[in-house]
């Protein structure tokens, strides 16, 4: 079993991070910085935006710029709790229970101001569980954990946005990352790590170099594949004359000597 390696570009918890967040938009934005206390009375801070009483609600909230570190395509986990709509009373037709992940790539570190229509759509995300007045009063925190990617990514970084419609919701923590091949050896060849390839089904074949004291029989190769695993080794690397294979390392093999006992001569 291979285990694929996750490079975290940026983690976004709130109350360390929270500073990475500016308010797109700041004429019609309602997202507000608040700090709450989870179920272990334990002080995190959240974004938050509940407007379901009025209808049309168009409320941005954008990180700071990302480095993309060479990644093709990255994955985004985001931590949120939702109100259900149901439990609310009068807000059938402008309570919603999804809001919109967008992102903008771009070589500036610094944009001051990216307009709506800039920004392309990833995914309308939903929360699996959503939260009543019961469970504020039980503090039970119904944490929503949803992962979503995109790609292929060619700028230096990009920016991420989350787009409010008129849900109660609340941002506790975004995670960035994309994934990584860890190196390998595989028939005394030697792999490094291999940022996966922008595409889900993208396999990046890998020349390996042969380990020490080895040399090439057949070219050494391998796939990484999307999911951060190393797939279909083609080719090999035999040891040198005088070595051998031993923990995926030539070895030099141990010399025998034969040991001659002295002559003992006892005078009688």
């Amino acid at each position: 079993m291979h285990v694929c390696k996750l490079r975290f570009i940026c983690g976004l918890p709130f109350y360390r991070f929270f500073l990475m967040f500016v308010r797109c938009f700041p004429n019609i934005s309602s997202w507000e910085e608040v700090s709450i206390m989870d179920e272990k009375n334990i002080p995190i801070r959240t974004y938050q935006v509940c407007n379901v009483m009025e209808p049309n609600q168009n409320n941005w909230l954008r990180t700071d710029w990302i480095p993309r570190v060479g990644a093709q395509r990255v994955y985004i986990e985001i931590k949120f709790t939702l109100r259900d709509c149901n439990s609310l009373p009068g807000v059938m037709g402008t309570c919603k229970e999804t809001f919109n992940l967008y992102y903008y790539e771009s070589n500036n570190d610094k944009e001051r101001y990216i307009r709506e229509n800039q920004f392309g759509k990833i995914d309308t995300v939903a929360a699996d569980e959503s939260f009543t007045q019961v469970d504020i009063g039980d503090r039970i925190m119904k944490l929503n954990t949803e992962v979503r990617d995109v790609g292929a990514l060619t700028r230096k970084g990009f920016y991420l946005a989350f787009q409010d419609v008129g849900a109660c919701i609340a941002l506790v923590s975004v995670r960035v990352f994309y994934k990584k091949c860890p190196l390998a050896v595989r028939n005394l060849a030697q792999f490094p790590d291999t940022t996966t390839g922008a595409d889900t089904s993208s396999l990046v074949e890998v020349r390996g170099s042969c380990v020490n004291d080895s040399e090439e029989r057949d070219v050494p190769k391998m796939y990484c594949g999307a999911d951060g695993e190393w797939l279909v080794p083609i080719g090999n690397c035999l040891c040198n004359p005088g070595f051998e294979e031993r923990n995926l390392e030539c070895q030099g093999k141990l010399r025998r000597e034969s040991f001659c006992l002295p002559l003992i001569y006892i005078f009688l």
